[in-house]
This record gives structure tokens, C-alpha cells and sequence, in this order.
């Protein structure tokens, strides 16, 4: 009944890509207990299931495996729901030996069912009035035990330096030694000044991942504060919360995947972050955490991340595009190599590349801010270094085999 190799998916199914490993048995069992406990069935035989709305295993090759769902299996507008539904009890089948849901397809009837980013690419771009370069991120660091004037007084310093966007770590919410609701107000005032210094439009992005009635209260004070952006830890937080924080909230949303590789790091079990980036995008991330391509500290699969970037970014029934965020071991030596893998429209987010600079925070964000311009007018950047002394000193720290 799950097995139909000859059907054609419809413009109505959501189809996810699996990697199976059967435990014992042969892959088209598996399929078919995969594809019944994602949705009608059980493990065993059961009268009075509707055939017409019984997913089909339609492709199996070696241990890819597509299943088709119909759209009627799900609640539109209900991540948790869809993702109980296809990621839920299968994971711990004793008839698989391992399991990845690979990639997930979306049909037009549950993509329109989500509201989807608010602001995306083009609305970032017209908050800080950049128009045709990557942005530049940082993180306050250390990321933990600086207080709240001395974390403002970082932020700042990055700001001036010519960062974009200073954002809290992942970590860092309301602390004995650095309470939330003093550090975005001092953090927000020197955001004001280093506008008023440089000229340009700059954002603070506090973290105010916390439970559901705390998050929408922090994210309210923000808002009163004339902040323009948000961060939660969206996998740590949980989805629900996510959709509430979307639908409820007007500011931007910075997506930060905390706990990802948990369930992402394993290719043959687990759920990729192309599917985590999908129903990121789905839900309303304005901008979320994709890798570097290799460029970075992490571990990572280019061809994975570029997946991610793809799914962020290209046409989706006209859902805005999501900013995707490189970060994680990032300093102004890596800036080419990514800026020619995955093109402009990134945010390059550096902490310890930035603030660990030698001549300090202002400096690091002077470095990255030229490592960038010499990429756009076509320079080699160690030429380019000769007269700006920020990146000469960054490029002595740091080689872009770092």
C-alpha cells in the first residue's frame, strides 16, 4: 500500500528525501514502515485507513529513499504538528539502523499557510541602508562575565570600526552580573551614538530567548526602546515558540541554531539543516546561521551549506528571502574565500576575528570592513593591506588557512 514506484507526485504533496539504513530487513520494508508510522499507519495492520490519504515511497536508490505525503496529513500553519508527523517516532524504529531526513519539499498550499520572513534580505538591507555589499556582523566577546556598560562599550567599538550589526551570544540572556533589561538600554544608547558619529545606520540584536511569556515581554521592551531586532535560539526555544515570537512580534528576527549539530552533524541519522533552514524560512527568520562553507572553526559540508543557501534564498511563492549568516572562526583573511563561494548578499559575522584584533575591537572591525572593499574593487587584499594598516596588522594574526 506505501510502496508505488511508478506514482508521480502531485502539486498537492510534501515530499522529504531520506538516507535508510534498514536494520536486518530489505529497504522497501523499511520504506514502508517509515512512510506508515510518519502518517496513517503503525506496525501492524489496522481497518478503516483512508487509501486516499496514504503517503507513497515513490523512488528508492540504494539508501535514498522520496516518500510523497498529501497535503491533508498536515495542519497548515502548524510546524510542530508537520515535523511530529515526518521527523517524529521513526527515528527510533527498531527496523532502521539509521535515518537522515535528507531534504523536505514544500507545495504552495502549506508554504502560504506560514507568514513567512517579515523584513527577509531587501527589508534588512533597508533598515541599515546597505544596498550592495555583504554585511558585517559581530558578537560581544568574551560572551559571558562582562557587565552591562562594558558590554555596550564593545559593542560600540565595533560599531565605529564599520560593523553593521552587533548581536548577543546564544548564551547570554539575563545574567546576575549582566541583567537584560540594563544592557539593551545601555547597548541601545551607544547604538545611537555610533550612528551619530559615523553616519551610517547600525543594529543591536539582544538575545531574548527565554520562555515563551518572558521572550514576548523582552522582545516588547526592545521595541519600546526603539530597537529594531531580535535574537532566540530558535531549536533550544522550540518552534511554537518561534511561530508565537513571529506572529506577535514586528521586529527583525535573528535566527541563531544552538543545539543544531546535535541532530545535523551525523549523514547517515538525524534531520539536515537544509530542513531546519526551510522551516526556519517558513516560520519568519529574517536571517539565520548557515555555516562557512568550510571557510571557518566549524566543521562543515559545503555542499550542504550551499543547499541551506539555496533554500534561504531562492523563489518560494513569493516568501521573502532569509539572510543567510556565516559565522564561527571568521576574521578578515576569510572574507574573499567566502564572499566567492557564496556571493554578496551574506552577513559575515565575526566575534574573536573581530575583537581579538591586536590593536583591539575598533581596529578588528576596520580590518573586516577593508578585507571587504578591497574584495569589491578587485584588489588582492594583501596589497591592499600595504596602506591600511588594520588589515596589515589582522593579516599578520591571521592567514586565510586559519
Amino acid at each position: 500500500m506505501y510502496i508505488d514506484l511508478e506514482y508521480e507526485p502531485t502539486e498537492n504533496d510534501l515530499i522529504c528525501e531520506f538516507y535508510v539504513e534498514p536494520n536486518k530487513i530489505p529497504m522497501e520494508k523499511a520504506c514502508m514502515h517509515i512512510a506508515a508510522e510518519s502518517s496513517v499507519g503503525t506496525w501492524t495492520e489496522i481497518p478503516g485507513i483512508r487509501k486516499e490519504i496514504v503517503p507513497k515511497v515513490f523512488y528508492i536508490s540504494g539508501n535514498i529513499a522520496k516518500i510523497a505525503y498529501p497535503s491533508e496529513l498536515f495542519e497548515g500553519g502548524n510546524a510542530p504538528q508537520i515535523l511530529s508527523s515526518i521527523a517524529g517516532n521513526i527515528f527510533g524504529m527498531a527496523a532502521i539502523k539509521n535515518l537522515r531526513l535528507n531534504d523536505i519539499y514544500f507545495p504552495k498550499k502549506i508554504v502560504k499557510s506560514f507568514k513567512g520572513p517579515r523584513y527577509g534580505i531587501s527589508g534588512v538591507r533597508e533598515i541599515l541602508k546597505v544596498k550592495k555589499r555583504p554585511l558585517i556582523g559581530t558578537i560581544v566577546k568574551p560572551k559571558l562575565g562582562l557587565n552591562e556598560k562594558e558590554h555596550a562599550k564593545v559593542a560600540y567599538e565595533a560599531w565605529i570600526g564599520g560593523v553593521d550589526l552587533v548581536k548577543d551570544d546564544e548564551n547570554l540572556t539575563s545574567m546576575s552580573f549582566n541583567k537584560f533589561e540594563k544592557r539593551i538600554e545601555e547597548t541601545l544608547k551607544l547604538r545611537d551614538k555610533a550612528e551619530s558619529e559615523t553616519g551610517e545606520r547600525k543594529a543591536y540584536i539582544p538575545n531574548i530567548t527565554a520562555e515563551t511569556k518572558e521572550m514576548l515581554k523582552r522582545a516588547k521592551l526592545v521595541e519600546e526602546l526603539d530597537g529594531e531586532y531580535v535574537m532566540v535560539d530558535i531549536l533550544t526555544l522550540g518552534f511554537s515558540a518561534f511561530q508565537t515570537l513571529r506572529n506577535e512580534c514586528k521586529l527583525a528576527i535573528h535566527a541563531h541554531r544552538a543545539m543544531h549539530a546535535s541532530f545535523t552533524r551525523n549523514k547517515k541519522h538525524g534531520i539536515s539543516m537544509v530542513v531546519i533552514a526551510k522551516i526556519s524560512r517558513l516560520i519568519g527568520a529574517d536571517q539565520l546561521h548557515i555555516g562557512t562553507f568550510g571557510v571557518g572553526k566549524m566543521l562543515g559540508d559545503r555542499e550542504e551549506e550551499l543547499k541551506c543557501r539555496e533554500a534561504l534564498t531562492r523563489e518560494l511563492f513569493g516568501l521573502n528571502e532569509v539572510f543567510p549568516v556565516c559565522s564561527g572562526g571568521l576574521h578578515p583573511a576569510s572574507v574573499e574565500a567566502l564572499i566567492k563561494i557564496a556571493g554578496l548578499d551574506i552577513i559575515i559575522q565575526a566575534g574573536g576575528g573581530i575583537h581579538g584584533h591586536p590593536l583591539g575591537s575598533k581596529a578588528g572591525a576596520r580590518a573586516m570592513r577593508q578585507a571587504i572593499e578591497a574584495v569589491l574593487q578587485g584588489k588582492e587584499i594583501k596589497e591592499y593591506a600595504k596602506k591600511h594598516k588594520e588589515l596589515k596588522e589582522a593579516l599578520k594574526k591571521w592567514s586565510p588557512l586559519d
